[in-house]
């Protein structure tokens, strides 16, 4: 009694019943025949049919001692259990991390793997997790399911919809620890905070001038490459930097912004207001 005389030629596992045999060599053949009949999902045992027919019966019999909710199976009670124990069963065994749940354990092992089972089928990268490559595919598709409330514009990802939502709250979550001055994106601090620091890591490969920013960096390139990207529509005339073309434009609009505070008389640059203050401090700076 108790002999197990049926040895499945996949694997050698040994079964006591020639029935376990079979139920058990449909993880090797991939055979589910047992089929739900409301939404025609098939599984490889009945118990797992039987399972899942509660979801449609809306049967939750497993409910959490602590919060109320309620499960269809007694294993997904168990993962629950663990949100309100702490508890994290899992261990990965190369860098020692707890996980409470082994799908998160095997996702997380994939970062020591270098695995990255999930492909898109349209330009062939590769994710580790299946979250990322769905988010990725709305760059092919041109999908945005992420709409704001207040305005209807829509975004590919949810980050870009919740850093665009503090446009109309006005939020600004991140805070310069120096000098106290808020910002509604981090990326915006992180540049901010070179100011205090000094830092400069944009360098000048032609003559190593070293900049805060990395559009700095770009305008100042331009006094080696010559290159002037904006053009007055007007006369053609073309400018390194935006500024330049600014200034210029004046001459066609005879726009003249800068006040003398004494007398009114206006003018289109600030270079002339700054000599015309002379007449009125009699200051003579080329003596």
């Amino acid at each position: 009694m108790g002999e197990k005389a049926f040895i499945c030629a996949t694997c050698g596992k040994a079964s006591t019943t020639k029935r376990d045999l079979q139920r058990h060599n449909r993880i090797h053949t991939g055979e589910k025949p047992f089929v739900c009949e409301l939404c025609g999902k098939a599984f490889a045992w009945q118990s797992n049919l039987r399972t899942h027919q509660r979801i449609h019966r809306g049967e939750q019999s497993f409910v959490c001692e602590t919060c109320g909710k309620a499960f269809t199976t007694r294993g997904g009670l168990q993962r629950h259990d663990r949100i309100h124990t702490g508890e994290k069963p899992f261990v990965c065994e190369t860098c020692g991390k707890a996980f409470n749940s082994q799908s998160h354990l095997r996702e997380h092992e994939m970062l020591h793997t270098g695995e990255k089972p999930f492909v898109c089928a349209t330009c062939g990268k590769a994710f580790v997790w299946r979250y990322d490559l769905s988010a990725h595919q709305r760059l092919h598709t041109g999908e945005k399911p992420f709409v704001c409330e207040t305005c209807g514009k829509a975004f590919t990802w949810q980050s870009s919809l919740q850093k665009h939502e503090r446009i109309h709250t006005g939020e600004k979550p991140f805070v310069c620890e120096t000098c106290g001055k808020d910002f509604t994106r981090q990326s915006d601090l992180h540049k901010h905070k070179r100011i205090h620091t000094n830092d400069k890591p944009f360098v000048c490969v032609t003559c190593g001038k070293a900049f805060t920013h990395l559009n700095a960096l770009g305008r100042h390139e331009r006094v080696h490459t010559g290159e002037k990207p904006f053009v007055c529509a007007t006369c053609g005339k073309a400018f390194a930097w935006q500024a330049g073309l600014n200034s210029h434009k004046r001459v066609h609009t005879g726009e003249k912004p800068f006040v003398c505070a004494t007398c009114g008389k206006t003018f289109a640059w600030q270079t002339g207001l700054h000599k015309h203050k002379r007449v009125h401090t009699s200051e003579k700076p080329f003596v």
